[in-house]
């Protein structure tokens, strides 16, 4: 078999090693392999690496423990508004839904759209009735909504209402796979509910093909998590290639310049910006680089050999399927 690999994550607002207790993580450590495992069964099957990236993620969806899908965060009117994107290294063609209030697995709907190839971008109500018409899965808003979510939502209200500054985790939260199939093609794809207490109808940079989510074969692929309207303002996945592409940086070089540098030298009035990513180079070089405490993020190098990780220490993947 040709070289393959994956990379993901699901976050990088993470929570102090004390913010929950050793059985939640282990939860979310189970969750992370399961995405992998979902990705990389396509792969070892000789499946794409939009299938795959979009395996990953939808299984991040279903997932409480990560912003997306089930367990996305809640609006400033306590209302789940669900963004995502996917793009196909190898013809460019890409699809991505914003501020959808129904979809189960918003990563499907981008692909669905995709597929179609009448656009690369509906949002709200066209974008959930996108989905119907597709025969993907709905639900009711009550289905996205997780105890952690509404009290997330109640503490950024109170600081809000005090002037004092949230956690990164109580802001925002993303889901995130990069993938590489053994046809030699790159993809990527990325999933949210964006921040907590975000303005109603506020898009971020998930469903930005450029920003949060970018592949181009022979290049790399690129899923980011961060403070989303930098990212659109840096359009972060396209300078990373970009940087590799026109300046031949490794896409270890790339990632770290834009995510130390380019990122976290902007600031706002809350401070510097909490910013990672998860990257693939076109023979199966991974890069997972971030500058907040933590990144929930999980990878399988092309030998196979398949980790997770939420702060610095990294878990080998028992039982994992390599065939």
């Amino acid at each position: 078999m040709n070289t393959i690999a994956l990379a993901i994550h699901g976050g990088c607002g993470v929570l102090p090693l004390d913010g929950m207790t050793e059985t939640e993580w282990a939860e979310a450590r189970t969750d992370l392999g399961r995405a992998l495992a979902a990705g990389w069964t396509v792969l070892t099957r000789g499946g794409r690496s939009v299938d795959a990236v979009e395996a990953a993620v939808a299984a991040m969806e279903d997932s409480p423990h990560f912003n997306a899908g089930h367990g996305a965060a809640l609006n400033e009117n306590g209302i789940h508004e669900l963004d995502a994107s996917i793009m196909d290294g190898e013809t460019l063609a890409a699809g991505a839904i914003s501020a959808a209030r129904t979809i189960r697995n918003p990563v499907r709907a981008a692909h669905a759209l995709m597929d179609d190839g009448r656009a690369v971008f509906l949002t709200g109500e066209a974008a959930d009735a996108f989905a119907r018409n597709a025969g993907l899965a709905v639900e009711p808003q009550s289905y996205f909504t997780t105890p952690r979510r509404v009290a997330a939502l109640a503490a950024m209200k109170a600081h809000a209402a005090a002037g004092t500054e949230s956690t990164e985790n109580e802001k925002h939260g993303t889901v995130g796979a990069v993938a590489l199939d053994s046809a030699g093609h790159l993809a990527a794809a990325t999933s949210t509910g964006g921040y907590n207490n975000k303005p109603a109808g506020r898009v971020g940079d998930s469903p930005v093909i450029g920003a949060g989510t970018y592949a181009r074969d022979g290049v790399c692929a690129v899923s980011g998590t961060g403070k989303g309207e930098f990212f659109i303002r840096h359009v972060v996945g396209h300078e990373i290639a970009s940087r590799i592409a026109y300046l031949g940086e490794d896409i270890g070089t790339a990632c770290e310049h834009v995510v130390m540098e380019d990122l976290a030298g902007s600031r706002h009035t809350t401070g510097l910006i909490g910013a990672g990513v998860v990257a693939l180079g076109p023979h199966g070089e991974i890069a997972a680089v971030y500058n907040t405490p933590g990144m929930f993020r999980g990878w399988v190098t092309p030998e196979g050999a398949a980790f997770v990780a939420t702060h610095e220490q990294v878990f080998p993947v028992a039982d994992f399927p390599r065939t």
